[in-house]
């Protein structure tokens, strides 16, 4: 199509050009500007014309499907933990994906993602690269079922990682001894620094089976008597967790004026755990762990039965319950066994 002359008023210079019976003009202070201008936009309203009758696919690159994704679905995560893992997604994204964030989302093939799964999985375990899988997926799903850019997901196109047997760690006592003299801290002290809270959620995980989280997430408002009240975990719901006497003297020693119970942010409180661990050496402690130690002691020492214990640590599922955090070893089946047999009716 032969463009149109610019026409010259004043000092500046105007181009009107025509598509679809529409008209668009613009002013420049030269003529060759006004020309660049209306090839560039007759290109463009050609490109688009062409893209809304099916005949050409729109420019959409990995990065832009990222922005979209967190705008329109990502941020809108109600879960304050899982929000705060999706914004980590999204801000660190180019140096996730590198080159591949800024290849169109029609060229990514399964070979593409294939190479950056191994690539991923020699930088953290399988639980983080299937997780990430789970996230980009999505983003492609929602490419595919909602935008209509895609006709299929490559994500759904590779070999997931196995997923890792779960962990059945129990926590020693001179662990905890070595832990608590880490975090310079002796049981019964009323915690003043960071690493004295630390060291506090530490031992009140042990007695509660409580996730970090919920225990940084504590306020003393839902302290009750015998019990602590959660209003909003993990899995989205509330529950009551009963609290020990060991657990209710612990929150004895929390003396300052603040409205939670431990006055630290989640990322100090982790880096400080990370970082005092690391220096005594006990890189393969998780924090985690304390969990499935409080919940085998709860079975062990308690004697509760998987329907109580379930209400108290807010599994839904019993087998994941049973399978995954009740770690008892030889000595503590034998025992149950013993005493089963002990009660049993003549």
């Amino acid at each position: 199509m032969k463009l149109p002359k610019p026409r010259k008023r004043g000092g500046t210079y105007t181009i009107t050009i025509s598509h679809q019976n529409k008209r668009y003009y613009c002013t420049r202070d030269t003529a060759a500007e006004c020309e660049h201008w209306a090839a560039l936009k007759l290109l463009e309203l050609k490109t688009q014309e062409k893209i809304e009758a099916g005949e050409l696919k729109p420019k959409y690159t990995f990065r832009d499907l990222n922005d979209k994704y967190f705008q329109d679905v990502g941020q809108w995560n109600k879960s304050k933990s899982s929000l705060a893992w999706i914004k980590g997604q999204y801000k660190n994204f180019e140096i996730r994906f590198g080159s591949l964030a800024q290849k169109s989302i029609y060229d990514i093939k399964p070979k593409d993602l294939t190479i950056w799964r191994n690539n991923r999985l020699n930088q953290v375990g399988e639980n983080t690269v299937l997780k990430e899988i789970s996230h980009y997926s999505a983003m492609f799903t929602f490419a595919q079922k909602e935008l209509f850019l895609l006709d299929e997901n490559p994500w759904m196109q590779i070999t997931k990682p196995k997923k890792p047997k779960a962990r059945a760690r129990r926590i020693h006592p001179s662990e905890i001894e070595i832990m608590l003299n880490a975090l310079n801290y002796e049981i019964g002290m009323v915690p003043v620094l960071p690493q004295h809270y630390v060291a506090w959620g530490f031992l009140f995980a042990l007695e509660t089976a409580m996730r970090r989280g919920e225990i940084l997430g504590m306020e003393k408002k839902d302290i009750y008597d015998e019990y602590v009240h959660l209003p909003k975990t993990k899995n989205g719901d509330s529950r009551n967790v009963p609290l020990s006497v060991e657990a209710l003297e612990l929150l004895k020693l929390i003396q300052h004026d603040g409205r939670r119970i431990i006055p630290q942010s989640e990322n100090a409180f982790r880096l400080m755990w990370e970082k005092r661990k690391a220096e005594v050496g006990l890189n393969n402690l998780h924090f985690h762990d304390t969990r499935h130690e409080a919940i085998t002691r709860m079975v062990r020492i308690r004697k509760l039965p998987v329907e109580v214990l379930a209400k108290i640590t807010g599994h839904k599922k019993i087998e994941v319950l049973v399978n995954t955090y009740y770690n008892p070893d030889a000595k503590d089946l034998v025992e149950a066994f013993k005493s089963i047999e002990k009660n049993k009716p003549a």
